[in-house]
């Protein structure tokens, strides 16, 4: 879809008016003369038209001494272009490249803040996320005393932040499902079942998360919740599960606001067990 896009705007470039001059140097085969005039066009901040030139050029100036510089050129014209996919294989290109280049410490940063940049939100498949923690990483492990180390770390905790999101949201999902019947069946314990694995997971990866008291919630309703709708031989070692959580939760959260349904959940589980 992006590469379809970027041929459009190429067409439309080409085809108006005020775009003579640019046509002229596109066809050109003097090479330094199309360089100069990408290299104007970024400093004038015409990204598209310096990477429609350095798409081509990148591979005509293979061996030449500006060869590195158009390159990065392309990957942040590609950026500031908001072409953020293609910035990300591009700057990772540079640094595989010129890991000892002049641009290496920011084509390595700009990796992950291309990728950081089409991160979707939480919902959604987070495979650029993840990919996006990881260049940052590799950034901040091959340049620890870089000036945007800062600024690294700080989208760092961001993505992980938005990974988290995921997990919580994926565990109130569930949750949710677990009661959509309003009766008891395999579906609603499954999925009671699934929403406390992935409550308890999430906690384990990430266990000083801001959202802690979020999951701890969810995995306390979902055991009451299954215990409710449990059959009769799992019914007493579930409520005493719900019971034990519950307590676990007033121990962890005592100024929380859903400490009365905590405290409502262990009387009915005593209630029920006989405690």
């Amino acid at each position: 879809m992006k590469k379809m896009l970027f041929t459009l705007s190429l067409a439309a470039l080409l085809l108006t008016g005020c775009a003579g001059e640019f046509n002229k140097v596109y066809k050109s085969t003097d090479l330094n003369y199309r360089y100069e005039y990408a290299k104007q066009s970024f400093a004038e901040g015409k990204f598209t038209r310096a990477a429609t030139l350095l798409m081509e050029l990148i591979t005509q100036k293979k061996g030449h001494d500006d060869a590195e510089e158009a390159l990065y050129m392309l990957g942040m014209s590609e950026y500031k272009s908001h072409d953020f996919e293609s910035a990300s294989s591009t700057f990772k290109k540079y640094f595989q490249t010129y890991p000892k280049g002049i641009y290496a410490e920011e084509a390595s940063f700009y990796v992950g803040q291309s990728l950081y940049e089409s991160a979707p939100e939480p919902r959604l498949d987070q495979t650029p996320t993840i990919g996006a923690i990881n260049a940052y990483q590799q950034f901040l492990d091959f340049f620890p005393n870089s000036e945007l180390r800062p600024k690294a770390q700080e989208r760092l905790f961001e993505l992980q932040d938005k990974l988290i999101m995921k997990e919580l949201l994926s565990a109130q999902l569930y949750y949710n499902l677990g009661g959509y019947f309003g009766n008891i069946n395999s579906n609603n314990e499954s999925n009671y079942i699934s929403s406390i694995i992935t409550a308890e997971n999430a906690l384990k990866l990430y266990p000083f998360t801001k959202w802690r008291e979020d999951f701890s919630l969810i995995i306390m309703k979902s055991k009451f919740e299954l215990a409710e709708n449990s059959s009769e031989d799992k019914r007493i070692e579930r409520y005493r599960d719900a019971e034990d959580e519950s307590y676990g939760f007033l121990n962890e959260f005592p100024e929380s606001k859903n400490t009365p349904l905590a405290k409502k959940f262990i009387a009915k589980c005593k209630k029920v067990v006989g405690d």
